[in-house]
């Protein structure tokens, strides 16, 4: 059972029976609705995503919504000189650590930095989402405390990632004002901060957008909710996509 718990405490958490977890357990349950094994995945600190697309003969890994923007992340840090670690595991000496979905260190002016980034795809239970965050920036930061030989303290903050979709939109723009107080730190900050050396990370928490092909990074506007003029960063493209002729920047920013 994934975080050691027991089918009556898992199945309390999601809202269903004992016998329907149970029954889950073993393969069943593809009657329930989409809500009811949302529940259930999110009482075990996992995500439920499901895509359909056609595509014959050939099968995407389940998570490759996850992996797109991991993938994201990591070439855009590589233009802020970031080095970048996925699915990093935190916990040593535990014997099944948790993991930090894009773990990103480098060496700032005056601290080292290191960024705590998880990506949300789906949005089930968005306390669990602020606290397990929470619980990843302070494992880590204390981590890189015990670690550190130079005196130098390290900057240890944490990024949220949730991909956008209408149905996200929808639950930020209810929750405008507890993300603000959750995530203080300006997203275009973050974003300068990813994409340029120079630039020093947020010494708080912050959170961005990316698009729902996974293929940019947003601010969120700076006022209540999250209509207005965004700040975003595009991906690199990968060696495969360059052509023969230079193009520009794939680096932007709206004015």
């Amino acid at each position: 059972m994934a975080l050691g718990l027991s089918q009556s405490v898992a199945a309390n958490r999601a809202g269903v029976s004992q016998a329907f977890w149970s029954l889950l357990e073993r393969g069943g349950g593809s009657t329930a609705s989409l809500e009811t094994l949302t529940a259930c995945a999110g009482a075990v600190e996992t995500q439920l995503a499901a895509f359909i697309e056609a595509r014959p003969g050939s099968d995407l890994p389940r998570d490759i919504e996850h992996l797109r923007r991991q993938e994201l992340l990591v070439r855009i840090a590589q233009s802020g000189k970031w080095k970048a670690a996925p699915e990093q595991p935190i916990d040593p000496d535990a014997r099944r650590s948790r993991s930090v979905d894009i773990l990103l260190r480098r060496e700032g002016r005056s601290e080292p930095e290191i960024a705590v980034i998880e990506v949300e795809d789906f949005l089930a239970d968005i306390g669990q989402v602020f606290r397990r965050l929470a619980d990843k920036v302070a494992v880590v930061r204390r981590n890189a405390l015990a670690a550190d030989g130079t005196g130098r303290a390290p900057r240890v903050a944490g990024l949220l990632v949730v991909r956008h979709s209408r149905r996200n939109h929808q639950l930020v723009e209810e929750l405008a004002e507890l993300f603000a107080a959750r995530f203080p730190a300006s997203g275009r900050a973050w974003l300068a901060a990813l994409t340029s050396e120079s630039r020093p990370m947020p010494a708080v928490d912050g959170w961005l957008w990316t698009t729902s092909r996974g293929d940019r990074l947003t601010a969120p506007s700076p006022g209540p909710g999250v209509r207005g003029r965004e700040a975003f960063v595009r991906s690199p493209p990968s060696p495969s996509e360059l052509g023969p002729q230079s193009g520009p920047s794939p680096l932007s920013r709206l004015a």
